[in-house]
């Protein structure tokens, strides 16, 4: 489902905009913060916080649960991976802070993940938020199913 050619140019691109954002943000990028969003831009597919635990554990890193939790809050806050609520786990964001309002479709074939962002989605929703008065923190929609290359490979 991937439009991804070149993994490592993914990991690439993933880590040196988040270098320059925080850079921009006068903020620390620590090597854990690093670690962690590089196994989680490992493939498209979303990752776990104790998969992600597991990974560090044999690194030099002090690899406890709150240490993990407060890397991946910190991404979050910073727009350089989502969470997927539905999967409990997290992926990379392909553009960081340029989407408040997405989508994700998620294929239970292969377990990829797709973020996606239309604006006739958003708008329609806002619509709806307006009409009920409710104001958002952000948008976040999970749709799950099968993805076409699944659903070719299947026939």
């Amino acid at each position: 489902m991937s439009n991804c050619s070149d993994h490592n140019l993914c990991i690439n691109s993933a880590l040196t905009e988040a270098e320059k954002i925080c850079n921009q943000k006068n903020i620390r990028f620590t090597d854990l913060r690093r670690t962690v969003l590089k196994i989680i831009w490992q493939n498209h597919k979303a990752i776990k916080a104790y998969d992600i635990l597991d990974q560090i554990s044999g690194m030099n890193f002090s690899a406890k649960p709150p240490t993990v939790y407060r890397a991946l809050d910190f991404l979050l806050e910073n727009g350089f991976i989502h969470k997927i609520n539905s999967l409990n786990s997290y992926i990379g964001c392909p553009h960081p802070l340029q989407n408040e309002q997405c989508y994700f479709i998620i294929c239970s074939s292969c377990d990829e993940i797709e973020e996606c962002s239309d604006e006739n989605i958003t708008n329609a929703i806002k619509t709806v938020m307006e009409k009920n008065k409710f104001t958002h923190k952000n948008i976040a929609i999970e749709i799950d199913g099968t993805c076409n290359s699944c659903l070719e490979n299947r026939k």
